[in-house]
């Protein structure tokens, strides 16, 4: 972990999600530290329903080359639905997001091809050495999902304090099938995302823009 904590605040506001990663491996001894401040994440009952897969070393190479290959000639098969469509706010917010790294690379908004090569990245984790695939308990429905996205937000933040880049993927469980046959899942957990770990690439220009956050004024209702 770092020499220097952060503070709460720090880790909050300069948090960020990495989409280029160096080759180097995190230690394990630092991934297990900051898996183990994730398990002190909320959840409904203390049900914990989370488990984190933990894909590092040969096996992650082998994990993108499945997924590529799975990829080309199989449809999407998620374990959760995903957003029937993106209106509103929603969708001005995603246009903005995506529209920031497009240009961050210097990708034209009408080159599909380079969008869609794009893409495929968050299928090679962004060159990540680590990626863990969080799941959760079937049994436990929507709450259990919810549960889980505390989980990964708390994992997030707390690679962030131990100097570790992370990005959160909806995009790798949309392929749960897969997912679930190259880690011999059971039917009872479902995937919820991955999260890829490991040293930021700070001269790749995707580290170098980042997201936006709505004001107060937009997301919190004061009732007295």
């Amino acid at each position: 972990m770092t020499t220097e904590p952060m503070t709460l605040d720090d880790v909050l506001r300069d948090r960020w999600s990495c989409r280029a990663f160096l080759p180097e491996s995190v230690p394990i001894e630092t991934l297990r530290e900051v898996f183990a401040l994730a398990q002190r994440a909320p959840s409904w009952c203390n049900t914990q329903p989370w488990r984190a897969h933990l894909v590092t070393g040969e096996a992650t190479a082998r994990f993108a080359g499945s997924l590529a290959e799975h990829l080309a000639g199989s449809p999407m098969s998620s374990d959760l639905p995903m957003p029937a469509e993106y209106v509103g706010v929603a969708q001005e917010r995603r246009r903005e997001s995506g529209y920031a790294l497009y240009s961050s690379l210097g990708i034209a908004r009408d080159d599909l091809d380079a969008r869609g090569a794009q893409m495929l990245r968050n299928f090679e984790f962004f060159g990540a050495p680590h990626v863990a695939i969080i799941t959760t308990d079937a049994h436990l429905g929507v709450y259990g999902a919810v549960d889980c996205g505390g989980y990964v937000a708390t994992l997030l933040n707390a690679a962030h304090s131990g100097g570790v880049a992370s990005v959160a993927q909806a995009a790798i469980a949309m392929y749960s099938d897969h997912v679930r046959d190259f880690l011999d899942l059971p039917a009872d957990r479902q995937v919820l995302c991955a999260v890829s770990l490991g040293y930021a690439d700070l001269e790749h220009p995707a580290n170098t823009f980042r997201t936006s956050r709505a004001g107060l004024e937009e997301t919190l209702v004061v009732v007295d």
